[in-house]
């Protein structure tokens, strides 16, 4: 067995292995000691990314969510294999109701009739970490309950613990796997499962996303019952709706399409550039047409949050995307990015600045923003480029944004509202204060007033030759010498000790012999000329300075 793997992981250890030996390279499996799994690909050797997705299904919750959170990383793997994982179904066989029940009571501390004047025993959904059932409180309100499955956060837990393994394993033991960085790819699908589990987080996420989006008064999100909320139960409003998807050309022409739209894009533009927070899957199943004929936001088990740095270079890129200037979009991702030892620069600066290029000159219908950021990461790691996750979860909520718009309004045009929205959104970021201002300000005129003086003191000098640079290097003549001081004075303090102790036993004794009368002056005049001698070192040293 491999080092570092542990006994009781042994069977997704296989399962694993399997995977990486039919539908990735085979050199992963032969690498970790997985090279006598049968590759299992079909007769004309092609991997198919459809059977992936079946396989990621088979193998349960963990590998279900894995798959779903690879399907945004174009970075990483082809688009067939994006797309099926995409399609990846999270819609399993609901667990009894009885099950259900005993979660609820186990988490609220409340019998189901108590907590709930009423509560539907058949599911409005079941997926492989939890289901959802339709309830009413005791004051009239609708509400959903989200309750989790038993088990299924230790059986995460678990399975994440044994790709974190394979992941680090894969990282010190071959050239992929030092190329993409598996473990932290395993990191940050840790991270992301652990905030699905925790039905608090999802409920904070629901509050957070109601305030950024309370400007635009077409977008409704759920608010959560705080009382009837724990890690694992999950209650909030029912909002009834239908999938975009699901609505005809016909139902179409009474919508306010366009307007629905525009904010739902300003919208998520505000949740990524200004709020550093956003729902990363806004697919058309999580947004939803109510009978009012506003847009619903629901779902909000996968989001994101941005660092303030990273949000000023996704601007700049969104803003060169916007305007067609590939160039300058290219450069403010490897600025952002982590080059690789094998970074081509020219060579992805060339390639992405030719997409960008491209697509400025397609018409309305074929502008595809959320693509083109996808694009851009998978270039980017062909060339050697690893940008930060964030940025493939905003491409691909921006794809998903694209399909949605699309339904809404086919002539919506994402980058013209991209472009025109970006200034509200600069101008919305807290300016500093009139202290730092003043600060700035004060800097800055410094600046431009020494600085003709002192560039006209370096041309003079350069000019006549006497262009100089002192360098403040190590000096080890004067570190050994230092060293040479410690040792004498050392030295000189343990002979004055050995005459003390001398000292005291020739006191003791009655009378003195010879023997060691002879041998206390020995090292009484021993000591005096090494004193002597440390001294005048030190003199000549101070001479010669």
């Amino acid at each position: 067995m491999v080092a570092g793997l542990r006994v009781r992981h042994l069977v997704r250890y296989a399962e694993i292995g399997r995977l990486l030996a039919r539908y990735g390279h085979s050199d992963l499996a032969r690498d970790v000691g997985f090279s006598e799994i049968d590759s299992g690909q079909g007769e004309d050797g092609a991997p198919d990314a459809e059977r992936l997705a079946d396989d990621l299904e088979r193998l349960g919750p963990t590998f279900i969510k894995v798959g779903q959170l690879l399907s945004t990383r174009t970075d990483l793997l082809p688009k067939a294999y994006t797309d099926a994982l995409s399609r990846l179904q999270d819609d399993v066989a609901p667990m009894p109701f009885g099950d259900v029940a005993h979660v609820i009571e186990d988490e609220l501390g409340l019998p189901v009739h108590d907590a709930y004047a009423w509560l539907d025993e058949s599911p409005l959904a079941s997926a492989s970490l939890g289901q959802v059932h339709r309830a009413r409180l005791a004051n009239g309100r609708d509400v959903v309950v989200k309750v989790q499955r038993p088990g299924v956060r230790e059986q995460v837990a678990d399975d994440m613990a044994a790709i974190t393994e394979l992941a680090e394993l894969l990282d010190e033991h071959t050239d992929l796997g030092r190329r993409i960085g598996f473990a932290e790819l395993a990191e940050q699908f840790t991270r992301s499962l652990a905030g699905e589990l925790d039905y608090r987080r999802e409920a904070d996420n629901l509050v957070r996303l109601a305030e950024i989006v309370a400007p635009y008064r077409r977008l409704v999100v759920p608010r959560p019952v705080r009382e009837l909320t724990t890690g694992r139960v999950l209650t909030m409003d029912d909002i009834p709706g239908r999938k975009i998807t699901e609505i005809g050309p016909v139902a179409r022409v009474d919508l306010d399409g366009a307007v629905l739209a525009d904010q739902l894009f300003r919208a998520y533009l505000d949740q990524v550039l200004a709020a550093g927070f956003f729902h990363a899957d806004p697919h058309p199943g999580n947004v939803l047409l109510t009978a009012e004929g506003d847009l619903a936001l629901i779902d909000l088990g996968m989001t994101a949050r941005v660092s303030p740095a990273l949000r000023d270079g996704l601007v700049k890129i969104l803003l060169a995307i916007g305007g067609g200037h590939g160039e300058q979009a290219a450069d403010v991702a490897v600025r952002i990015g982590r080059p690789l030892d094998d970074f081509d620069h020219e060579g992805f600066v060339r390639r992405a600045a030719a997409l960008i290029d491209r697509a400025d000159g397609s018409v309305i219908a074929e502008i595809d923003v959320g693509s083109l950021v996808m694009e851009v990461c998978a270039t980017a790691a062909t060339h050697g480029l690893r940008l930060p996750a964030e940025l493939s979860l905003l491409g691909k909520a921006l794809l998903n944004l694209d399909q949605v718009t699309r339904c809404l309004a086919p002539d919506f045009d994402p980058s013209e509202t991209m472009r025109s929205h970006l200034a509200d959104v600069l101008s919305s970021r807290v300016p500093p204060s009139r202290d730092r201002l003043y600060a700035a300000a004060l800097e800055t005129r410094e600046l431009l007033e020494q600085m003709p003086g002192r560039l006209n003191r370096l041309f003079e000098t350069a000019s006549k030759g006497e262009f100089h640079i002192r360098v403040d290097a190590f000096d080890e003549r004067e570190l050994l010498h230092g060293l040479r001081q410690v040792a004498n004075r050392i030295t000189m303090g343990l002979l004055l000790a050995a005459l003390v102790v001398g000292s005291a036993m020739l006191s003791r004794g009655h009378g003195t012999s010879g023997p060691a009368t002879i041998g206390f002056v020995v090292a009484a005049t021993g000591s005096l000329v090494l004193v002597l001698n440390i001294t005048l070192d030190n003199r000549r040293r101070h001479r010669g300075r």
